[in-house]
């Protein structure tokens, strides 16, 4: 039986987000983003499908990153947090390394 290593975990916690521009300052932090990522939701979503900007240690063993404390910027900004749900799931759907979670608890 082959052993996969388990993919590289990095929690994306949005507790106290209140908007989209704080959502990129959490994922920019959570991600180890460069100093040039555009703080919008098509670089979102283009540094999420791309391993090279991923943390180091994700690149050889995929990433998941886990998204907490979702629920209240969801209720306060549901349209922009339609937005990020598809942004993480196209993102996914596009890079097989890549796993999005959503944690309920």
């Amino acid at each position: 039986m082959t052993s996969h290593p388990s993919p590289h975990l990095v929690t994306l916690d949005l507790a106290g987000v209140a908007d989209k521009a704080a959502l990129m300052d959490r994922a920019v932090a959570a991600l180890r983003l460069p100093d040039w990522f555009g703080r919008n939701w098509d670089a979102l979503a283009d540094s999420l499908r791309d391993p090279s900007v991923w943390p180091p240690q994700a690149v050889d063993h995929g990433l998941l990153v886990v998204v907490t404390g979702w629920q209240e910027y969801a209720r306060t900004r549901p349209d922009e947090w339609q937005v990020a749900q598809d942004v993480f799931g196209q993102a996914a759907a596009g890079e097989p390394a890549l796993t999005v979670a959503l944690a309920l608890g």
